[in-house]
């Protein structure tokens, strides 16, 4: 099953590989231009913009694929289903590790093309950016597995998941730095457990790096522990009307 969806991932269209290389690379294009349009100096409280920006992109994509590439996963695979090992919620598990095998991978070549061209992508705590990566790879895991079947069964839900995509991104601290975000308003921000995962990140990244003090992984883990029970429990509880549906 992993070895059909890496197929299907990756060689099914022929510009798979591009347009998965290319879409940050033209998010991060168009902000920096934004930027320098409107916005003096090359730092964001104490890191570079562009990296900074390759770090918050590549961290949100990481959560963003494995919710949204799970919202399909069982009814593209309903035909293996015939083999009574096969369970819904194995496609989605798979899925969603093959997700983060890739953005892992891209995160990487990122970092190697970014350091090459002098932009400084090499993490000052490696092992902080590890643990921070993993903690978002299980938020999105989580969030997938309960979309899955939620929009399975309720077509509905999956297109109102596809619309939040745009706002998530905006208040998640992925192009505007949370810092910048007026006093009264942090506080709301920082129920977004995806602003606790990124800012986390950034902090191990660069050494210069100020966010907020209130940013706490534990928060991010209860979502993303709660999400996978949530999303485990419905597999098991809808099992049977998944297979059918």
């Amino acid at each position: 099953m992993f070895m059909r969806e890496a197929i299907s991932r990756t060689m099914a269209d022929r510009m798979g590989w591009f347009w998965m290389i290319f879409e940050p690379l033209a998010i991060i294009g168009v902000m920096v231009s934004i930027r320098g349009l409107f916005m003096s100096g090359s730092e964001i409280s104490g890191a570079d913009h562009v990296p900074w920006m390759i770090v918050g992109l590549m961290g949100f994509g990481l959560f963003r694929e494995n919710m949204m590439r799970a919202l399909g996963a069982i009814d593209a695979n309903k035909g293996l289903f015939a083999y009574r090992q096969v369970k819904p919620v194995d496609t989605v598990l798979v899925r969603c590790f093959l997700e983060g095998m890739l953005k892992s991978f891209l995160f990487l070549m990122f970092m190697l093309i970014g350091n090459l061209l002098q932009f400084e992508l090499m993490p000052d705590h490696p092992l902080g950016v590890l643990l921070d990566w993993l903690s978002l790879w299980a938020l999105g895991w989580g969030a997938g597995l309960t979309v899955s079947v939620l929009g399975d069964l309720v077509p509905e839900f999956g297109r109102v998941v596809r619309i939040l995509n745009l706002p998530l991104l905006l208040l998640s601290g992925v192009i505007l730095p949370v810092m910048y975000v007026p006093y009264p308003y942090r506080d709301y921000l920082l129920w977004n457990p995806l602003v606790h995962g990124l800012e986390s990140m950034r902090v191990a990244f660069f050494p210069g790096y100020h966010t907020l003090d209130d940013i706490d992984m534990t928060y991010l883990w209860f979502w993303a522990l709660s999400l996978l029970a949530l999303g485990l429990l419905l597999h098991i509880r809808f099992a049977a009307k998944l297979k059918a549906h």
